[in-house]
């Protein structure tokens, strides 16, 4: 039997070499290629066409998400499996969206692991228990709210910016001074989650620091007013 070529892409070299002795040891997965960023998977995936991409969200240059949607552009038969320690639903949502074949949490067994890179190489969609129910219930919920555009006046044009429920709430928090540690606290989310909301955010709106967050939301008068300032 033919084995499986992964392409494992984590920002954290320990993390790759445990999931990388964890796979190998199963004599039934090759991992053929290591990256710490989503550029990376995206050029190895180009280079190597592996079978299956596994990749974390968060990670420098780019995340994880935004690999996986352009994924089709660098191999067309590659799949991609997200193993994630996020199991906020926004994430979760995104990265079906964005055409991942499966999302796992990083708690997960070693055989359900296996088990998920096995079922994504056949062609099929893996998601556990838990990730599928904040799939429905996520899906039914945003079939009601969706995403909203957020207009931005640029000169005579207007810039249209797509943020999350999620993220709306949590531009709020951080429009009235409050830490992602406190944010995280609020909403009973990690602070890693809260923080890669916000990093999302500040990416989607061109910003690189909270002072240039805080001066773009100032030059949309339509966002101040759904934020409440």
């Amino acid at each position: 039997m033919d084995q499986i070529s992964v392409v494992l892409t984590d920002d954290h070299v320990v993390v790759r070499n445990g999931i990388k002795l964890l796979l190998e040891n199963s004599h039934e997965i090759n991992v053929i290629g290591e990256g710490a960023n989503g550029q990376e998977a995206l050029d190895l995936c180009k280079e190597l066409k592996p079978d299956v991409l596994v990749i974390d969200i968060r990670m420098p240059i780019m995340n994880g998400i935004e690999a996986t949607s352009k994924i089709n552009e660098y191999s067309t038969t590659t799949k991609v499996l997200i193993l994630s320690m996020h199991d906020d639903a926004e994430y979760i949502l995104d990265a079906a969206e964005k055409g991942a074949s499966g999302y796992l949490l990083k708690d997960s067994s070693s055989d359900e692991f296996l088990k998920a890179i096995k079922t994504v190489n056949e062609g099929k969609k893996y998601f556990s228990g838990d990730i599928s129910k904040v799939l429905v219930e996520g899906y039914l919920n945003m079939k009601h709210t969706g995403t909203t555009p957020v207009v931005a006046q640029q000169g005579n044009h207007e810039e249209k910016i797509d943020l999350t429920k999620r993220e709306k709430e949590i531009l709020q928090f951080v429009a009235h001074g409050k830490s992602s540690k406190d944010i995280a606290s609020v909403l009973n989310k990690s602070v890693r989650t809260v923080e890669t909301h916000r990093f999302n955010i500040m990416k989607k709106m061109g910003v690189k620091s909270a002072v240039e967050l805080i001066s773009k939301i100032n030059e949309m008068p339509t966002l101040k007013v759904e934020l409440g300032l």
